[in-house]
């Protein structure tokens, strides 16, 4: 078999890291700068929650890998399942060379009438996890190690470049695909984690962005990210197939629901009160999504599918993300509900069928995170904090944030698949599309 040199490349980039990571002299005393502070302040029952969170959100790779897989073709189930599952090995090595410092590292932007605004971090800050210990932060994590801090968000980049997956799935080479996750990691999931997560923020310090736990940051970014795929690398030459497990989409849904209560819970990162409302709303959100789906699909001659009912219970689940500490139980019953009718409706939009977005990721998870931001900025709880408790800023200021977002991350994306393709080509030969992904890529099959 002939080596390319591609794989020699490949293979090059991470043993430079591995040994980097020997020779990299770490800060051992972090404590005089100011922003961490003293190991009595960390809280034990955070601590716990938060691990157990991290868990939580790390099993979501695996169940969307199930999820996904079981909905394409028999030759492209291994394929698939394997893009979800590499990032977990990818962005996580990327995270803590440079990507957390990217994130939540000094922040670098412009200043405006007296006030910062961070567009990225400083790379430097804490590269190769450098200062990044046991004590707490004082912004950012202020009772748990901020090593924990670091290593839960560390989960939710991971899973927003397997989400994309979806929109080009049995018909992307596998290392054009690991290179332009890389790319997207740093370019557009960074910035904007920094912009609306980092205390300097440009979208949460001056457009006043409530994301709760990434329905922005994570399932907008992915969505636009994931139509701008499916646009580059255009239609598969079979786009009609029988989905190939159902019983796979059931696992993985379930994997989803059960590690999503650790994507909204954790994020109020601590054992309080916000965590619990998430919990609630998060499930209950879901709950409904999932029966308006399938119901809303039978008054339009569909039939009621297990597989509906599977997407209905996501799409909820990505609605009620970044409002999920905002909003009542009761907020959540209608946002699963509208979001499920307006994303069953894309889902089945024949202008967007042209659009061969192979899993429907746009429709479900880009969508679904543009509702959730829209219903955040109407329900959130709070003096001044939404539409409806006297913020009509605060949602004009979240809707031309939606224009921002929207355009970043589709046209930046657009951007990094064109550069992504004209290094290493992006799609596969048609030879090996009709092999199968499985086979031509892997030299893997079912059978």
């Amino acid at each position: 078999m002939k080596i390319g040199l591609k794989w020699i490349v490949s293979f090059s980039v991470i043993a430079i890291v591995a040994f980097g990571g020997l020779f990299w002299n770490p800060a051992t005393d972090v404590s005089d700068t100011g922003v961490f502070l003293s190991e009595d302040k960390i809280v034990g029952a955070d601590v716990a929650w938060i691990l157990a969170a991290a868990g939580l959100v790390l099993l979501m790779t695996p169940g969307l890998s199930f999820f996904y897989g079981g909905m394409v073709g028999k030759k492209n189930v291994i394929s698939t399942m394997l893009q979800s599952f590499i990032a977990l090995g990818v962005i996580s090595i990327l995270w803590v060379v440079v990507g957390f410092s990217l994130s939540f590292g000094e922040s670098l932007g412009f200043s405006m009438n007296g006030k910062h605004y961070g567009i990225i971090g400083n790379p430097l800050s804490y590269m190769f996890f450098n200062g990044v210990g046991a004590l707490p932060h004082k912004m950012m994590a202020s009772t748990i190690p901020f090593v924990l801090f670091a290593l839960f968000q560390m989960k939710f980049a991971v899973i927003t470049p397997a989400i994309i997956t979806g929109s080009f799935a049995e018909r992307v080479r596998f290392i054009s695909y690991l290179l332009f996750i890389v790319l997207f990691c740093i370019f557009i999931y960074t910035p904007l984690c920094h912009m609306v997560w980092h205390p300097d923020g440009l979208l949460n310090k001056y457009f006043g962005v409530k994301d709760f736990a990434g329905g922005t940051v994570v399932h907008m970014s992915a969505g636009f990210a994931a139509l701008a795929g499916a646009l580059v690398l255009g239609r598969r030459k079979n786009p009609h197939h029988e989905p190939s497990n159902i019983p796979y989409v059931l696992l993985g849904t379930g994997m989803l629901w059960f590690g999503w209560f650790g994507f909204n819970a954790g994020s109020a990162l601590s054992a309080a009160a916000s965590a619990a409302t998430a919990f609630g709303t998060t499930t209950i959100a879901s709950a409904s999504a999932m029966m308006t789906w399938i119901f809303f699909d039978r008054i339009n001659g569909r039939s009621i599918s297990a597989l509906g009912a599977c997407i209905g219970a996501v799409v909820g689940l990505v609605a009620i993300t970044p409002g999920c500490g905002f909003v009542s139980i009761q907020e959540s019953l209608f946002i699963g509900f509208i979001s499920s009718i307006v994303s069953n409706m894309m889902v089945n939009w024949k202008a967007l069928k042209k659009v061969d977005d192979t899993l429907d990721v746009f429709a479900c998870h880009g969508v679904g995170g543009i509702m959730g931001m829209v219903l955040t900025a109407v329900f959130a709880h709070g003096e001044n904090a939404s539409l409806l408790h006297g913020g009509a800023n605060v949602f004009l200021h979240h809707m031309a944030a939606l224009v921002l977002v929207s355009a970043f991350t589709f046209f930046g994306s657009l951007l990094l698949y064109k550069i992504t393709d004209s290094i290493i080509t992006l799609r596969v030969s048609e030879e090996s599309e009709n092999m199968g992904l499985d086979l031509s890529q892997h030299d893997e099959s079912l059978n």
